[in-house]
């Protein structure tokens, strides 16, 4: 069953038992599929790193902010960034000096919006940059983690990789006084899940948010969050991608349900079933947490998929065609409209054939306003934690548009 969300009404009842969109399928066959290029030519840029490289980062390229090929070598001499055969449609991006503590921001040190391109045929782009983020005092950042966040370990051990991460604990409010065993939420990326200090573009506040959602009557939940590392993009990826080199999501994967789960198992109260065991993730994280339920459907239940990088791993879509009749579990599905036309399909792809597929229950949503960045992902954890802890029925949407 696949409950798709594309434009948010003022509230929905999930009294239903199918939806089916016919019209959307119609509407992609109409899209035309052309590719054109985008060159992105200096116009005007700060004096004080004319020798710097700089390089272009957006939904095309999935933000990454040194990608090579995508830079100018020097700024005080004539040059362009190409990028070609992309698809029509909406793109965000920014510039940076190759890491995101350099990313171009205003003249008085705030913040930039996205850039945001609106390609529908070959596109010059002449752009100009106000100032560069590191050229201005660094805010200090507070941590932000509530009194129910801990840290098992800074340095857990990942035999699987010879390697070592810390791992963060959430327990619910009123775990240390009851005898109450409860769900266990795997979540990637740990560093950006609770703490604002930790985080590298603001974190998506799951602790406050569950915090609240408890006082309220709703299911209480534990959470695990484990760091990402310097191997990130091999680590959430079960497939070699020729960008990144040969993939280590089973390794990966490995850990989490021979050494992580056990322990955790072994020293909280945890409900140990398939039906109480989450995993969630974004972006890279989203794919091997979308991986991790094709690959171990008697271990992980739930799951929650934020912008996936399908792109990555074209093989995830035939995965799901072979794997999908062994999932019989819950997904929450998001992604942004502002995240670029391709990766939307993308994610669509693999929703339907999961859909046609397995006896899943799926609820997937694309936000028109929503974004690839912690901002999105934190506003909609909500929805999703309603959704996979009421194991889809009898919740309320109330999302109401500008």
């Amino acid at each position: 069953m696949i409950i798709r969300l594309e434009h948010i009404p003022g509230f929905l009842t999930r009294n239903f038992k199918a939806v089916w969109l016919h019209g959307i399928l119609l509407v992609c066959s109409l899209v035309s599929f052309s590719q054109f290029t985008v060159r992105f030519q200096v116009s005007d840029v700060p004096l004080n790193h004319l020798q710097d490289s700089v390089f272009v980062a957006g939904s095309f390229n999935d933000w990454k902010p040194g990608h090579t090929g995508n830079h100018f070598s020097k700024l005080n001499e004539p040059a362009f960034i190409e990028i070609n055969e992309l698809p029509a449609g909406e793109y965000q991006y920014k510039f940076t000096r190759g890491n995101w503590q350099s990313v171009e921001c205003l003249a008085d040190g705030n913040d930039a919006m996205n850039r945001i391109l609106n390609l529908s045929a070959d596109t010059v782009v002449r752009f100009s940059i106000e100032a560069w983020k590191d050229d201005f005092p660094t805010v200090a950042r507070k941590h932000t983690t509530s009194p129910n966040v801990q840290i098992i370990d800074t340095a857990f051990l990942m035999p699987q990789l010879g390697r070592t991460r810390r791992v963060w604990l959430y327990l619910p409010p009123g775990y240390a006084k009851s005898r109450q065993r409860y769900p266990v939420m795997y979540m990637q990326d740990g560093q950006n899940i609770f703490d604002d200090y930790t985080s590298g573009f603001g974190e998506w506040g799951v602790d406050e948010c569950i915090d609240s959602m408890v006082k309220k009557g709703k299911p209480a939940c534990i959470v695990v969050g484990i760091d990402n590392g310097p191997k990130r993009l091999n680590e959430y990826n079960p497939y070699e991608f020729k960008e990144f080199g040969k993939g280590e999501g089973d390794q990966y994967l490995a850990f989490l349900v021979e050494v992580l789960k056990p322990f955790i198992d072994k020293h909280y109260r945890t409900l140990t079933d398939t039906e109480n065991t989450i995993i969630a993730g974004s972006s890279m994280g989203a794919l091997i947490a979308y991986y991790a339920m094709l690959k171990y459907p008697d271990v992980f239940g739930k799951g929650g998929i934020f912008s996936p990088a399908f792109w990555t791993a074209p093989r995830i879509k035939e995965l799901t065609t072979s794997s999908g009749k062994n999932l019989k579990g819950t997904l929450f599905f998001y992604i942004g409209g502002r995240e670029g036309g391709k990766h939307i399909k993308d994610m669509e792809a693999v929703t339907d054939k999961l859909g046609k597929h397995s006896l899943s229950l799926i609820y997937s949503v694309t936000d028109p306003d929503g974004n690839h960045n912690e901002q999105a992902w934190r506003k909609w954890f909500p929805e999703f934690y309603n959704w996979v802890l009421a194991n889809g029925f009898n919740n309320i949407i109330d999302l109401e548009t500008d």
